[in-house]
């Protein structure tokens, strides 16, 4: 593991406040660690504190319902199905919503297996478009 760069200026429990802070405000953690980069100079944050930004919420109780990248990938999917909703003979677009279902199934077997998700959690359209909105 590399060590703290000199020129960070913020201690463990500073960095973990601006998680926090910036999870309230409604960030996601891939999010959170732009900005912690950007504005704050915090180049790394599993390198400056010993941790994710996941297991820092996971510590503090404020740990997302879903994994971020399950999540994206269903946001595309819903949008996708509003798309088609309309444009029902898009034939290139039906089959990237096949492509990425299935995406979003194989990671959620993944997660179930891996004990992040709940045991036979199921992806359905449906209830997908109620979470996304």
């Amino acid at each position: 593991m590399a060590n703290k760069p000199d020129w960070v200026e913020y201690s463990n429990e500073e960095i973990e406040e601006l998680i926090l802070k910036l999870t309230k405000e409604g960030n996601s953690t891939s999010k959170i660690g732009i900005i912690l980069r950007d504005q704050y100079g915090i180049p790394d944050v599993k390198v400056v504190t010993g941790s994710k930004i996941t297991h820092i919420l996971e510590k503090h109780g404020q740990k997302p319902d879903y994994p971020e990248d399950l999540m994206n990938l269903i946001k595309k999917a819903v949008n996708i199905r509003d798309h088609l909703k309309e444009n029902h003979k898009d034939l290139h677009t039906k089959r990237g919503l096949q492509i990425i279902e299935s995406q979003i199934r194989r990671l959620g077997r993944y997660y179930v297996r891996e004990g992040v998700m709940p045991e036979g959690w199921r992806y359905d359209p449906n209830k997908a478009a109620l979470l996304v909105k």
